[in-house]
């Protein structure tokens, strides 16, 4: 894929002439493995890869990785820059669940929810909770709910956005937060706990 400046506009981008936008000279495509080029395979999805690769283990683990926080759907050869920033978060989170833990790690992560459907959530929280069962630390940046209610520590700041917040309004468990009429989280997440 080459790129077209295009100034005042947009970039352009249009498939190389040469490779057709495959990435790869002709030689390089020859090359297969079960019946595959590298091209078939970074058009893979995760969801794809991971059973095309499944004898693969330092591939299957990366894969699985993916596949963990959610990101089945997206291409193995996928630009980053496509990318949304709670993608680019999840990419990280896997990048670190592939890892061996040492169990002294602090996460922070900014609203990982952003673009996933409800079910990702779930899968989301999952993989969180197997950190901090390993000995981690996570500190999520979170308004989803559904996140917010299975925290060990809320910290609620406000009482409003921007220059009217940024004080602490209510702090402690969940169900604490959820009693504290201060909090306009205390209030949304309340039907959701009691």
């Amino acid at each position: 894929i080459l790129r077209v400046e295009m100034h005042f506009l947009p970039d352009l981008f249009v498939p190389c002439e040469v490779c057709r936008g495959r990435r790869y000279n002709r030689e390089t495509l020859e090359v297969t493995y079960k019946g595959k080029s590298i091209a078939d395979v970074l058009d893979m999805t995760v969801e794809e890869a991971l059973e095309f690769l499944e004898n693969v283990p330092p591939a299957r683990r990366a894969l699985q990785a993916l596949h963990d926080v959610g990101l089945d759907y997206i291409h193995l050869g996928q630009p980053a820059t496509t990318l949304s920033g709670g993608e680019a978060q999840r990419i990280k989170l896997a990048k670190e669940l592939s890892r061996t833990s040492t169990g002294r790690t602090l996460y922070l992560l900014d609203e990982p929810t952003t673009g996933l459907h409800f079910a990702d959530v779930e899968r989301l929280l999952d993989v969180l909770n197997r950190l901090v069962d390993k000995g981690n630390t996570v500190v999520v940046i979170e308004h989803q709910l559904d996140v917010v209610k299975t925290a060990d520590h809320v910290i609620d700041l406000g009482p409003e956005g921007g220059e009217k917040g940024g004080e602490i309004v209510a702090q402690g468990s969940p169900e604490e937060v959820a009693q504290n009429p201060l909090s306009h989280t205390g209030r949304a997440l309340a039907p959701l706990l009691f």
